[in-house]
């Protein structure tokens, strides 16, 4: 998780960037950006780094070479770190590079900030870092005035949310040998928008406690709700269940286990032999080190709660939320309705 109280704005640079596979062009600026005004410093700095807030995941810069000083970002951020009086020509080079490999059709023109930040604190340490920032998304804003006897409305096209970073990434300068560490924001989340994150920053993810713990939940999650319906026939209340247990183990256990965690949760020994199967295929295919025993991140498993489901929805009609001990609900089939009932025991109503 970032925090940036204490972080100052160093340098900014601002460049504007457009799609090569259509034919547009990129436009560079002469010089770094001088902010006088404290309300814009701040209001920038707060555009910049307040989406990275709530961002857990760490990644590295990664090459197909296995050689880092092949990635471009590695290498110009490297350059940056070394030498801050180089920072605006190779904020230009970085324009270039992104310009490069914008060939995607939806892959919007924007505006490009590469800036450098000191004292932004990550993992608990203070730490220097280079941002780079793309606005692609314009709004339109209403502006309301005084004047006498009353009030005059205006407006203004084109301009920037703040509060709506579209693309971002901060590398510290932290761990160099292994890739730095690099985090990353992409809010359009779009099969075309892959190109910021694998081709433009060519990063892999960094394997920490919280990505082996986000990681396995999910592969939990995707062997429940998909892979086991291949192998046995299951309901959905017992799905549900399985889910149910998967998040108490990693909320309650202070690590996972693989074996554990299989006796404890899956139970069935032919479903355990499917389910390390899922999870080896998985780890050999990403590399994700699922086979060894790690720490269990509490902020992931926090985040993976969210998207743990545990309702139970029939038709349009009913929505049984399952929280317990799934004995307690029983299915059936009422041959005279030719329809299928759920019958749930409990004690109190409240």
């Amino acid at each position: 998780m970032v925090t940036y109280f204490e972080a100052t704005l160093a340098q900014l640079s601002v460049h504007r960037v457009g799609n090569k596979g259509l034919n547009e062009f990129y436009s560079l600026s002469d010089n770094t950006l001088r902010i006088e005004d404290e309300t814009l410093r701040r209001l920038l700095m707060q555009y910049f780094l307040s989406p990275f807030e709530k961002a857990y995941e760490v990644f590295r810069f990664t090459h197909s070479s296995d050689d880092l000083n092949l990635n471009e970002l590695f290498h110009f951020s490297s350059m940056i770190f070394d030498d801050q009086s180089a920072f605006h020509n190779l904020s230009g080079q970085i324009t270039k590079h992104l310009f490069n490999i914008s060939n995607h059709p939806k892959i919007k023109s924007g505006e490009l900030y590469i800036a450098t930040f000191r004292d932004i604190q990550l993992e608990g340490e203070l730490v220097d870092a280079i941002g780079i920032f793309k606005s692609e998304t314009k709004e339109s804003y209403l502006k309301v005035n005084p004047e006498e006897g009353g009030f005059a409305l205006s407006y203004e096209e084109d301009a920037i949310n703040i509060t709506k970073l579209d693309k971002g990434c901060l590398i510290f300068n932290s761990e160099k040998e292994e890739g730095y560490k690099v985090i990353v924001i992409d809010q359009t989340n779009r099969t075309d928008a892959a190109y910021w994150k694998d081709e433009f920053l060519q990063l892999k993810i960094r394997n920490d406690s919280f990505n082996k713990t986000n990681i396995t939940l999910g592969v939990c999650k995707d062997f429940i709700t998909n892979k086991i319906d291949e192998d046995f026939e299951i309901s959905k209340a017992d799905k549900i269940d399985l889910l149910n247990k998967s998040m108490k183990y990693f909320k309650e256990k202070g690590s996972f286990n693989l074996d554990e965690f299989s006796e404890e949760v899956i139970g069935n020994p032919k479903a355990i032999e499917s389910f390390k199967n899922f999870s080896r295929e998985y780890n050999e295919e990403f590399d994700a080190g699922l086979d060894q025993p790690f720490d269990i991140s509490g902020a992931a498993v926090k985040k993976q709660a969210k998207v743990f489901k545990s309702i139970l929805k029939l038709d349009k009609n009913f929505h049984i939320y399952i929280h317990g001990n799934k004995d307690l609900i029983e299915k059936g089939f009422d041959e005279d309705k030719s329809m299928n009932f759920y019958k749930v025991y409990f004690k109190e109503e409240q």
